[in-house]
């Protein structure tokens, strides 16, 4: 799949990475990445390590993604920073070229105590506005099967909503495979008055055992059918990956045909599954 077709779709899409580790990581991730430039991407991020572990390594990777010349957003989280530490690396990214921010709360490093003058990602939002007005385009994250850190669906949405007022431009779902709960979420979410573009995250699957494991650490469900198909193919990694292919191609064409905005793949520095499940939306 080229370019021209991905544009005649007149669909966009959107890719995330993780930093790489080592110089080998690197160079795969590059090789990758043109790979994946194919599909004319609205734009790459990179994620950010917990209190900002990876910030070197992201804004490195960032850095790569706009030679490249590809518009490229950093993840951005706020837990254990300071009003002068963000004003700093705001300025950095601004330097830099950056026009996008992936705007989170962030988790705490392991062992690492309460900390830093921010406690929600409404509060980094609100301060990127007050600070840069509307220099960058703010991309949130949103949970439609509820944040696993939430007292209660109620709450989870009203600190969507308090993330929407604080002048967030889109919001990024957790990946899901149920597309019902996706709808509910964006139904609930506009009642409230929250009508920002709600892109629905996509992971595709090439390895039940590090579905299962991420899916456990975020909170993600796996449909019990999904689930117990995965478990019978066991170390079958062909089948895997093609019934994976089948499940997320069918749930991306689902949401197309529902309306939503784009499409953010999960892309987990892999490209083929990704490409493969354009090829056939495109198709």
């Amino acid at each position: 799949m080229n370019a021209a077709k991905a544009q005649a779709t007149g669909f966009p899409v959107s890719l995330e990475f993780f930093p790489p580790k080592t110089p080998a990581g690197a160079d795969k991730l590059r090789a990758e990445r043109q790979q994946l430039y194919a599909l004319n991407p609205e734009f790459c991020s990179v994620t950010y390590g917990a209190g900002g572990s990876t910030q070197e390594g992201t804004f490195s990777t960032v850095r790569e993604i706009l030679a490249e010349g590809v518009p490229a957003a950093s993840h951005f989280s706020c837990i254990g920073a300071t009003r002068e530490s963000v004003r700093a690396q705001l300025a950095e990214l601004k330097a830099m070229g950056v026009k996008r921010l992936v705007a989170l709360r962030g988790d705490l490093p392991s062992g690492y105590g309460a900390g830093g003058e921010f406690q929600y990602a409404s509060d980094l939002v609100a301060f990127i506005r007050a600070e840069t007005g509307r220099d960058f385009h703010i991309e949130v994250a949103a949970y439609p099967e509820v944040h696993p850190q939430a007292r209660s669906p109620e709450a989870d949405l009203r600190a969507y909503l308090a993330k929407v007022q604080a002048g967030a431009d889109v919001a990024i779902t957790q990946y899901f495979y149920n597309a019902d709960s996706y709808f509910r979420f964006v139904d609930d979410a506009q009642a409230l008055g929250a009508s920002i573009p709600v892109v629905p995250g996509i992971m595709p699957i090439t390895s039940s055992t590090q579905l299962m494991r991420f899916s456990d650490a975020c909170g993600a469900e796996i449909p019990r059918w999904i689930r117990l198909r995965l478990q019978a193919f066991g170390d079958d990694t062909a089948s895997i990956k093609a019934f994976g292919l089948d499940v997320v191609t069918d749930l991306c064409d689902r949401l197309r045909s529902a309306g939503v905005p784009a499409l953010h793949f999960y892309t987990m520095n892999q490209s083929a599954a990704t490409l493969e499940i354009c090829r056939r939306l495109v198709l």
